[in-house]
């Protein structure tokens, strides 16, 4: 990779989160966005893309992961759960991507993830509220 491509990944992840406010989300969010321009090929400052789409392929879209499960699993590939992460975190973290979720339905898939071991989630005390976070098995 030269230092203009990476220039122009960095600038377009900070412009992502630009308007959010200082902390875990905001870091992560641009963690996970410049993951994604660096791994897809970017987007030139001209909106472009840098790949060339091939017949049928979208190439604004990250990786084919149709299904909720197929999603989490992807931003897991990426180490969004190196560290526990909250259902809201996570939810947020799909919305990085455009993909939008209720608490309700990622609750139901994050469990079925659980009990097929493909993520662990643990029971923690954040200030005086018991909340589960899922992390890496």
């Amino acid at each position: 990779m030269d230092e203009k491509f990476l220039k122009e990944a960095r600038l377009k992840a900070e412009r992502v989160v630009a308007d959010m406010p200082d902390g875990d989300l905001k870091l992560k969010t641009f963690e996970i966005t410049l993951n994604h321009l660096l791994s897809s090929g970017g987007v030139e400052s001209n909106g472009k893309s840098r790949t060339a789409k091939k017949a049928g392929h979208s190439a604004s879209a990250p990786r084919k992961a149709n299904t909720l499960s197929e999603r989490i699993l992807m931003l897991q590939s990426e180490g969004f759960f190196n560290t526990p992460q909250t259902i809201g975190v996570v939810r947020e973290g799909l919305q990085t991507y455009g993909w939008h979720y209720p608490v309700t339905t990622l609750s139901g898939t994050l469990q079925s993830l659980v009990q097929k071991r493909k993520l662990r989630r643990e029971r923690v005390k954040v200030n005086k509220k018991i909340v589960w976070k899922y992390s890496n098995p």
